[in-house]
């Protein structure tokens, strides 16, 4: 198992069903779960975020960051979201940094994206995000910065 950045194969599907609404006043909510080791299974497969059996164990059986003393809940955080736009003849979408706490202390290896809204199912993937190595925060704020919303640049486009 292993954490392998890509855009979720089943949001590709959902994207033309027309499941994923990414409007910025008016869309579904979009949330970012963090994940302790790379030993998590996140990939261009994964279909849905799913909640760890004991969120307070460490390491969880997803291996998603834990929850006991660490600044984190379960799920992770929810993303706020601009409108995608156009750059050249790729269409873009574009996340708000986003922080967890002043008082955070985990270790993060990845994360996955995932709506939380979307019907028929909630919490359908969207893309897995391999760090390319372990982020660690002790006492502090693990903040995650979005690239711009630009072709080659942007974490979700499709050109």
């Amino acid at each position: 198992m292993t954490i392998t950045s890509a855009i979720c194969n089943s949001f590709k599907v959902e994207i033309l069903k027309g499941i994923h609404v990414f409007t910025a006043s008016t869309g579904d909510t979009f949330y970012i779960a963090l994940y302790s080791s790379d030993s998590a299974a996140l990939s261009k497969s994964t279909t849905v975020w799913a909640a760890a059996s004991d969120p307070t164990a460490n390491p969880t059986d997803t291996y998603e960051v834990t929850t006991t003393g660490s600044g984190y809940a379960s799920g992770g955080s929810a993303l706020t979201s601009t409108t995608p736009a156009l750059s050249g003849d790729t269409a873009c979408c574009l996340f708000s940094s986003i922080s967890w706490g002043s008082t955070a202390s985990f270790t993060a290896r990845g994360c996955l994206i995932y709506n939380n809204t979307a019907t028929p199912d909630s919490k359908q993937a969207v893309c897995a995000i391999n760090f390319g190595a372990d982020k660690t925060v002790t006492s502090g704020t693990f903040t995650i910065e979005f690239p711009a919303q630009t072709a080659g640049n942007a974490i979700i486009q499709i050109a």
